[in-house]
């Protein structure tokens, strides 16, 4: 049988200090990879992911950057062991790696794109802060309530979104800071296990970013969305993209709609299963292994497991 891959691009928080750097150190693929990124960026991305304490490296502004410099130099590293995707998904941030590596957006335009989709969306942040007087909105991870229930109860209380459908035990929530307190209080009333406070810069995935959105809109006007040449999934639909323009579509609506990871991991699954004459591997291209582990959550992980690729060890090991 052939062996195919799937690659799964992890998005904002999967960063950490020093992430890549022993790549650059190993990998003459890596190298070139990461020195073009910081030619294209005009700035010393290798510098960013080696000297930047993890707070720095947590603001959108610097974290997108980041990530998708090092997940587009995993691929690098493993297309030179021969490895190249059959089929791409992202979650959130990670959908702008896919869209590279998938054939949808050129290498320049994809760390372009991204370093002006972090500067955007640090710069509404900031502005939402400064209005706030304190109250700053923000997001929530619902631990241990089906997704369904987290839709129900959020429909019910003003200023709070779904934003990140993770798994059957996990959804994350954007709002509003007393959309957020009042949400809280409603989901551990319908037994949810916990409710996490996240640690990031603004309501991301919800209709409070669409001052980002409509930004961001102009920043792709002119960039070329070519129609994909491996399978790529989509956050938005939650299915297969079939096209270049309905790809751009989506990545302006990807910054005030729910992430539909759970949807997409079945689609995923589903086209992998529909090829019974090749045997799939998944993969996690990038920064640490939050995919995985949302991955083992469905009802195919056990069987089908994902194999971070977050550092050179990792993918000498595959």
């Amino acid at each position: 049988m052939v062996t195919k891959y799937a690659f799964l691009f992890p998005g904002q928080g999967a960063q950490f200090p020093g992430m890549g750097v022993d790549l650059y150190e190993a990998s003459p693929a890596a190298k070139e990879c990461l020195d073009t990124v910081s030619e294209i960026a005009g700035e010393d991305v290798l510098a960013l992911l080696r000297d930047s304490p993890a707070d720095v490296l947590s603001r959108s502004d610097r974290s997108q950057l980041a990530i998708t410099a090092v997940s587009l130099t995993v691929a690098a590293v493993l297309k030179e062991k021969g490895i190249e995707p059959s089929a791409c998904a992202g979650f959130s941030l990670g959908e702008f790696p896919a869209l590279c590596v998938s054939g949808v957006l050129s290498f320049a335009d994809t760390v372009r794109v991204v370093k002006q989709r972090g500067e955007i969306m640090q710069r509404v942040c900031d502005s939402i802060a400064a209005r706030s007087a304190g109250r700053v909105p923000g997001m929530a991870a619902v631990i241990g309530l089906p997704p369904e229930t987290v839709l129900r109860i959020c429909a019910d209380i003003d200023g709070v979104f779904a934003a990140n459908m993770n798994s059957v035990r996990q959804t994350v929530v954007s709002g509003t800071a007393d959309g957020l307190d009042a949400v809280e209080a409603a989901f551990k009333e319908a037994g949810a296990r916990r409710v996490v406070r996240l640690a990031v810069a603004g309501p991301f995935h919800s209709p409070l970013m669409q001052e980002a959105a409509d930004a961001f809109e102009q920043v792709i006007a002119d960039v070329e969305f070519r129609d994909p040449v491996a399978a790529l999934f989509s956050n938005v639909s939650g299915k297969q993209v079939a096209s270049g323009a309905e790809a751009k579509a989506s990545a302006v609506r990807h910054l005030v709609q729910s992430v539909l990871w759970t949807s997409e991991e079945k689609a995923l699954a589903e086209f992998a299963a529909a090829d019974a004459g090749s045997t799939w591997r998944f993969l996690e291209p990038g920064p640490g292994k939050v995919l995985a582990g949302l991955w083992k959550d469905t009802e195919f992980g056990a069987e089908h497991p994902v194999s971070p690729c977050c550092s050179f060890e990792n993918i000498t090991a595959l």
